[in-house]
């Protein structure tokens, strides 16, 4: 299958790297538009794709037409190849706070999905939530749904909302972690411990932990029981994180992401 790509960022060459890895496509059937030609350089010696400077040209290329630039160049991408695809083929945005209606309406072209991925996908582990317009047909369907394995989980809606609520949570979700991480750290630090003494420990605690919640069919609140003793050091640690509205402040903050993800979009 011949699949094109707008835009030749670090998200748009894990989906390239997924898509040959799995052999969804060879690199003669992937195009590239790229405007630096650094990049372009890059991309034809690291995977031997073709590349452009000409968005144009690219779009021309695939069954499938991957948007992946970022959300301020949408407009000027839009302007460029708007009427340019053919009825048989499918644009894919992976634009952030782009809505369905102005990637249609942009575009002129009604086969249309919306995907939002998140930084994992990089290394294979991420998660993508996805849309597709109704006249979408189902082998252009499962071909995306084959693309965003090869990035991690993938998960299909019937609902545009959920892709706000998919933006707030699994897409900003590695920021939190990773601010979580950053802070478990520290603490290891502050007690004494080496830097580096403090990082490993905390990273495999947490690389194990979800692994164990993803694997056991036990709510996380039970796994969080079988932690913590009564009276033990587990339990005073979580009742400070509780004093202290960790649990509140966590909901607050993503529920504040979806509301601004809701206002950008609306804004697009």
């Amino acid at each position: 299958m011949e699949i094109s790509f707008i835009g030749g960022g670090a998200m748009a060459e894990a989906i390239i790297a997924g898509i040959l890895r799995q052999g969804v496509a060879q690199p003669r059937e992937i195009c590239t538009g790229e405007p630096l030609q650094g990049r372009r350089e890059y991309l034809a010696k690291q995977h031997g794709i073709a590349v452009t400077g000409d968005n144009l040209e690219a779009a021309r290329h695939g069954e499938l037409v991957v948007l992946a630039v970022k959300p301020q160049n949408l407009s000027d991408v839009a302007q460029q190849i708007t009427g340019a695809l053919r009825e048989e083929q499918t644009a894919i945005s992976i634009i952030a706070g782009a809505r369905m209606e102005t990637l249609v309406t942009g575009l002129a072209h009604r086969n249309v999905s919306r995907v939002m991925p998140n930084t994992p996908s990089r290394i294979g582990e991420g998660m993508s939530l996805w849309l597709a317009s109704e006249s979408v047909g189902e082998s252009h369907k499962e071909t995306a749904r084959v693309i965003l394995q090869t990035l991690g989980e993938e998960m299909e809606v019937s609902d545009e909302k959920y892709l706000d609520m998919g933006t707030a949570l699994s897409a900003g979700g590695p920021a939190y972690v990773f601010l979580f991480l950053e802070s478990l750290i520290d603490a290891g630090v502050y007690m004494g411990m080496p830097r580096d003494m403090a990082g490993k420990m905390a990273l495999q605690t947490l690389l194990g932990s979800a692994k164990l919640a993803k694997e056991s069919e036990e709510h996380p609140a039970q796994l969080r029981d079988m932690v913590t003793s009564p009276g033990g050091t587990t339990a005073e640690a979580l009742k400070v994180l509780e004093e202290k509205g960790f649990r509140d402040a966590v909901i607050n903050a993503v529920v504040a992401a979806y509301e601004k993800s809701k206002q950008l979009g609306e804004n697009r």
